[in-house]
């Protein structure tokens, strides 16, 4: 049928009605990062699941007064996101100059690479401050079981089914008998006075766990009753999507909660089964009354590895022994990690005016380099999009100018460390995004398997009137073209690959106003599309289904299950009805 025009004007929340829902809304201009984002200039009130822009955090506390912050980054270039919290030490951040130092990978020690050059980098300042007290020491040690056992006994099964944006091991999605949904569920929207992130979600056999201020909680899958919560004395920052066979995974926490407009620093690293409802351990470095922060968190084998601006730390999953850490003669920083089947580490190496990323697959017990991948110098960051095969995306020079921190992808052998080829994918015309500032691996919009890479691309004019759609592309990662395949959306909808089932790819259609989204298979092979899952075209879920943009929702799917769920909670966002959810669940009817 044929659609009603456009809205005049911006539409003032997320998406509802026939003319929002058109044309999904633009993202905000910055990103929040982990817990108190800054206040960007907001032309117009984002719909559910979008930031809110807070007063901007104030100078952290535990600094002498009379002297300036050595924790506040210098203004970023290129319009990218300021460091939300101002306590952490900038990459590159100007320093006294130091001497070079040799990396010494002494067990428990920092980690031994193949990184060279002289660095003038935040870990210079990171290590003398961690090293004024001193000594390192790590907190908190293995938790009570007590304390950090949920109150109820039930518990989750065993299988892995990835978290948000993982991939499972086969291909076991199958077509259920009636593929219309209904609502399962819905998680409430928790009360809070400011924007706080609530990020993190994960599937188990009979769990659906999602984080809140400051716990996270499992539901039966079907039903959507409490089965275990987990509370946390400070809000989430980031959390792993990736889990063990056996359902852990990791956090990231501030260690108390803040006063409104700031931040307690992510200083916490937490191991989580999602079994059994506990907490196995928490952990912290510093010293000196000051503690390492971290912006991203990630696991891999039985090694815990969560990286940022002071370097990257690494523990044993099972019991939270320390792996390494950082040294003062690390001439390198660990900013981040990628996990699931490899653990890659993107170090930053060089200086203030000249860095550059090295891209290493090592050892998940030791640290050892295996191989070593060197991006072109200027590059300033980079994400790991997959560790197996090993794909990297980074926004080299600046260029892809649509907020996605991608224009181009990099396939790497990860087992020598060389370029198989690189792959163009300018921001105009693909969609996928990456945080790779901050979370490092958490990237939307795309899946890696059948050696390809799945991406979506920008939305263009439908044969609707004032419709709009996209497809899903397929790149081969050793030649870097197109293999000519095409999954389409369909007039209004808009497609965004979820993960890999084995050869084929889950994918999410965003519907348009006046119909249900769906999920689909895409046969690896044929490209044919298979409707798993569709969504009620009408009514109160369709309002809320509208508000979750998949660019700024986590999005899950298993064996007829969709859950949608925001990333951070507010108090100023609501669906069309008025309804303010952070979580949706809808199953396939029966």
């Amino acid at each position: 049928m044929t659609q009603p025009p456009p809205p005049q004007q911006p539409p003032q929340q997320g998406g509802f009605g026939p003319p929002q829902d058109q044309r999904p809304p633009q993202p905000p201009p910055q990103q929040p990062g982990y817990g108190y984002p800054q206040a960007p200039q907001a032309p117009q009130q984002p719909g559910y699941g979008y930031p809110q822009a807070p007063q901007p955090p104030q100078a952290p506390q535990g600094l002498p007064p009379q002297q300036p912050n050595p924790y506040l980054q210098p203004a970023p270039p290129y319009g990218q996101p300021p460091n939300p919290y101002g306590q952490q030490p900038g990459y590159g951040y100007p320093q006294p100059p130091a001497p070079p130092y040799a990396q010494t990978g002494q067990p428990g020690g920092g980690r031994k690479g193949s990184a060279q050059g002289v660095i003038i980098l935040a870990a210079v300042l990171a290590v003398a401050l961690l090293v004024a007290g001193g000594v390192w020491y790590a907190s908190s040690g293995k938790d009570d079981g007590k304390n950090d056992t949920a109150s109820s006994s039930g518990g989750t099964g065993g299988g892995d089914t990835g978290g948000a944006g993982g991939s499972t091991a086969k291909g076991e999605e199958k077509v259920p008998a009636h593929t219309g949904s209904q609502l399962l569920f819905k998680v409430p929207m928790p009360q809070v006075d400011d924007t706080t992130v609530v990020s993190g979600s994960w599937l188990t056999d009979k769990a659906y766990v999602k984080s809140g201020v400051a716990e996270i909680t499992a539901y039966d899958r079907d039903k959507g009753s409490k089965l275990w919560t987990i509370k946390l004395p400070g809000p989430v920052c980031t959390v792993s999507t990736h889990t063990t066979d056996d359902d852990r995974t990791a956090v990231v926490f501030q260690p108390r909660m803040p006063p409104k407009g700031r931040s307690e620093g992510c200083s916490q690293v937490a191991a989580i089964d999602l079994d059994a409802g506990r907490k196995l351990w928490t952990k912290a470095l510093g010293s000196g009354g000051r503690a390492m922060t971290f912006e991203n968190v990630t696991v891999s084998a039985n090694t815990v590895a969560a990286g940022g601006d002071y370097g990257g730390v690494a523990f044993d999953l099972s019991g939270g022994r320390q792996l390494w850490a950082p040294k003062p003669k690390d001439t390198c920083i660990d900013a981040g990690y990628g996990g699931g089947e490899k653990l890659v580490a993107v170090l930053k190496c060089g200086s203030f005016n000249d860095p550059q990323l090295h891209i290493q697959t090592i050892d998940p017990q030791s640290g050892e380099t295996i191989s070593e991948y060197k991006l072109a110098t200027g590059i300033e960051y980079a994400a790991v999009v997959s560790t197996n095969p090993l794909v990297v995306a980074a926004d080299v020079g600046h260029s892809a100018g649509d907020g996605s921190e991608i224009s181009d992808f990099f396939s790497i052998d990860n087992k020598t460390g060389k370029l198989i080829t690189r792959i163009s994918a300018p921001g105009k015309d693909y969609a996928a995004k990456c945080d790779a500032i901050s979370e490092l691996e958490h990237c939307t919009g795309v899946a890696v398997g059948n050696g390809r890479l799945y991406l979506p691309t920008e939305e263009h004019d439908g044969t609707e009137n004032y419709s709009q759609t996209n497809e899903i592309v397929a790149f081969d990662l050793a030649t870097g073209k197109q293999n000519g395949q095409r999954a389409d959306a369909g007039d209004g909808y808009t497609i965004t690959p979820l993960r890999m089932d084995g050869g084929n790819v889950i994918a999410y259609k965003h519907p348009p106003y006046d119909k249900g989204g769906q999920v689909v298979s895409i046969d690896g092979g044929s490209f044919k599309e298979t409707k798993l899952l569709e969504n009620p075209a009408a009514g109160s879920v369709r309002d809320l289904e509208g508000a979750m943009s998949p660019d700024y929702s986590e999005i899950l799917y298993s064996q007829g299950h969709l859950y949608l769920a925001g990333k951070f909670a507010d108090k100023l966002t609501s669906s069309a009805s008025g309804e303010r959810v952070l979580a949706l669940a809808l199953g396939a009817g029966g």
